[in-house]
């Protein structure tokens, strides 16, 4: 961030914020309860945490009831941090960490120390709906954070990850309150845009309810020259009368973003290089990714009686992405020297996913019981094609990075560019049966069900179109849930619970321990589906004003490696035989210190090894890019002296991270800290309010993560961002 951009956003700032301070004048002359006024729109305003949320097919509930960790990020901290991406929202998190994957600018989550990608993200409950790469916050009422593995709540994730937990995204509907909001909004040093939210109800009961809200931002953000433009719109409608709660949502997602600022390559050198300065990009002008999404679903409810209901909902996504990605790769530490390697690629996917389903509860002899019975199918069909170029002939720097020219030498290419052919099918099918007991007046609740999931795959030629490989397995994924409450406002709980990813392929050979090359003895086969397993205690603690949470966790994700085969020693043996163990504690604390003081803080600590390893190599090393603790902070202070204005600020920790799986490297601790205000002036009677943040105040520059799917890549942290905003209430 320069001095220019800096001195530009600050004169943005009081720009918003001078007719601000002047408008509670223009109240009083108008006699308005200016106080009241305020007052309801600083409460209305205030981020927090809902405690609870959907569990999957048991239903929403209090956090309180379910034997899981579970916990929502409101629309008002949506609204008052200015994100522009899913992963800044989960930043508040002190369990989640965010980094991009896969080479493009899609968001990569980590999640006790797992892998949570753009693709199985929740839309409302539905796998496959959500846009695949990055999801624009604004148009979400909920963001929902279940920790731990979910494949008998929510179903295998069709994306293979998940295993450490999901997040849940609940779209905008109408409330009790009538909406009609716009925001105007900055990202320095040249992101501009606004949005829009208008919600009723109508009806002589208030049964029909719509919802439209949307937003449109573009230009250049803080990284340097990296270009960012978002466009969505959402629609809700719903009817909410007698037995009958019907509700339709549809939206429409646009994103581009140019001259991104890729991860770094550094395999192999031996060594960490230094940072460079917080806001250099050492991506190319050249590359961008363009992301296309109309998505949406149907659902109904009707209650056959006052304890029995039925459901069902149906949703859909139609996506489209096209990009041209660079790869750099360090060369030289000393003198940051990279090799810049390309790529084309363009996608399309066609996505549908349903449910259906029965909840019933009764009551006899004072014990309760809640049964939940159902099934649920996803259907994903991918398209893609894809070149991959030659490296540039001019080499880049990481500290003084220039535009080299691109490669136009095909190495590989497969597919139509223009017409991408089908690549992969895939069908996830499962029943589910659940029966939640409940004793002393609910006081103890024991959960226990399980669901019958089937992952069938295809995999085509994209060229040909000829099928090439299938894959069609079944596994039984239970789930055991114990919450005693001992007394009010204390709620301890257990489970074991499973995770679910379709297996591998064993290959033709392999190396053994000797570095001998040997067959393998069931080459081609397709293993099972991968089962996780997790077993967790925890705690939740209820004071009125604070809430507090306690989890011990341990997550065995089964690894597919080869071994000598027992039977034939001349051979090799595919299988899940290798294992990797996370274990941890997490702690989260939300709520009012005191009137006024608000805090969503809280810390995780993960050891992450590598059990039963191939060969016994790496056997007990830590696994990459899982920080070995984290901390968060984030305090709201209503002024008492100044009634309308709040301060805000953050602190984000994270801890080392070994940055290769021989455990020779590793990322330092890094922290960063934000600070922000937002005054709520009058204009009229309605209320306006003004918002000013800074992100990463320091400027820090740090290695953020090296966390990837596919290899342990660097991300470079976000530089300091300056952010401003304006709220009109009407």
């Amino acid at each position: 961030m320069t001095l220019h951009h800096a001195r530009k956003a600050l004169l943005l700032a009081a720009g918003f914020t001078a007719p601000g301070l002047a408008l509670p004048a223009i109240a009083q002359d108008n006699g308005t309860d200016e106080d009241s006024i305020i007052v309801t729109a600083q409460r209305e305003n205030q981020t927090g945490v809902v405690q609870g949320g959907s569990a999957g097919v048991l239903g929403n509930k209090a956090a309180e009831d379910v034997p899981f960790s579970l916990r929502s990020y409101n629309s008002a901290l949506i609204l008052n941090q200015q994100p522009q991406t899913l992963g800044q929202v989960l930043e508040n998190d002190p369990t989640v960490r965010t980094t991009t994957g896969f080479g493009i600018a899609g968001e990569l989550f980590n999640i006790r120390g797992f892998a949570l990608a753009g693709d199985d993200i929740g839309y409302d409950g539905l796998y496959g709906v959500m846009p695949r790469q990055l999801a624009a916050p604004e148009l979400y009422d909920q963001v929902q954070i279940l920790n731990g593995s979910s494949a008998f709540l929510n179903g295998a994730a069709p994306g293979g990850s998940g295993i450490g937990g999901s997040v849940n995204l609940i779209p905008k509907r109408a409330t009790g309150r009538d909406v009609t909001r716009f925001t105007l909004g900055y990202t320095a040093p040249e992101h501009v845009g606004g949005s829009f939210d208008f919600g009723k109800r109508l009806g002589a009961n208030g049964e029909w309810g719509i919802r439209i809200n949307g937003a449109a931002r573009n230009g250049d953000v803080s990284v340097d020259d990296e270009f960012r433009s978002t466009y969505v719109l959402g629609g809700a409608v719903d009817y909410n009368s007698g037995p009958l709660r019907l509700s339709l949502d549809i939206a429409y997602q646009r994103v581009k973003v140019s001259h991104f600022r890729p991860k770094l390559r550094v395999s192999g050198l031996g060594v960490i290089p230094d940072e460079p300065e917080a806001d250099t990009n050492f991506g190319q002008p050249w590359q961008y990714t363009t992301l296309r999404d109309i998505f949406g679903q149907f659902r109904a409810e009707y209650d056959l009686a006052g304890n029995v209901m039925v459901y069902a909902a149906f949703g859909a996504r139609d996506g489209s992405e096209v990009g041209v990605y660079s790869t750099p790769t360090l060369t030289d530490p000393a003198t940051g020297d990279l090799t810049v390697s390309s790529s084309f690629i363009p996608r399309t996917d066609n996505n549908e996913a349903a449910t259906v389903g029965l909840r019933a509860g009764l009551t006899t002899g004072g014990i309760s019981q809640e049964m939940n019975a159902g099934g649920s199918i996803n259907w994903l069909t991918s398209r893609n094609a894809f070149e991959f170029y030659a490296t540039s002939a001019e080499l880049n720097n990481l500290y003084d990075p220039i535009e080299v020219t691109q490669s136009d030498t095909v190495t590989f290419a497969s597919g139509d560019l223009d017409d991408p052919l089908r690549a992969s099918t895939t069908r996830l099918s499962s029943l589910f049966l659940s029966d939640t007991i409940g004793f002393w007046d609910d006081r103890v609740l024991f959960t226990v069900g399980a669901r019958l999931q089937e992952i069938q795959t295809r995999s085509f030629n994209v060229t040909t179109g000829d099928q090439t490989g299938g894959y069609k397995e079944d596994a039984l994924t239970p789930v055991f849930g114990l919450v005693v409450k001992p007394v009010e406002g204390l709620s301890v709980y257990a489970n074991r619970i499973e995770s679910l990813v379709q297996g591998s392929t064993a290959p033709a050979s392999g190396t053994d321990s000797g570095g001998n090359t040997l067959p393998v003895s069931n080459a081609g086969e397709v293993l099972s589906p991968y089962v996780s397993e997790q077993y967790e205690i925890g705690g939740k603690l209820d004071i009125g004003t604070l809430d507090f949470t306690l989890a011990l966790f341990q997550i065995d994700r089964e690894t597919a490696i080869l071994r000598v085969d027992p039977s034939d020693a001349t051979m090799l043996e595919f299988g899940p035989f290798g294992t990797q163990r996370n274990r941890g504690i997490e702690f989260t604390v939300a709520g009012e210190l005191a009137d006024g003081l608000r805090l969503i803080a809280g810390g995780s600590v993960i050891d992450a090894k590598l059990r039963d390893t191939q060969n016994g190599v790496n056997e007990g090393n830590e696994a990459v890019g899982v920080p070995d603790f984290l901390l968060n902070a984030n305090l709201e202070w209503d002024v008492s002296f100044v009634p309308a204005l709040t301060l805000t600020g953050r602190v984000v920790h994270t801890g080392e991270q070994a940055a290769d799986i021989t455990n020779s490297l590793y990322l330092d601790s890094w922290t960063r800290f934000d600070i922000g205000a937002r005054y709520v002036a009058l204009l009229g009677d309605k209320p306006v309010t003004l918002r000013f943040g800074i992100d990463n105040v320091a400027d820090e520059a740090y290695w953020a993560s090296a966390f990837d799917s596919f290899r342990p890549d660097l991300a470079l942290g976000t530089p300091r961002t300056f952010k401003a905003s304006a709220t009109f209430d009407f």
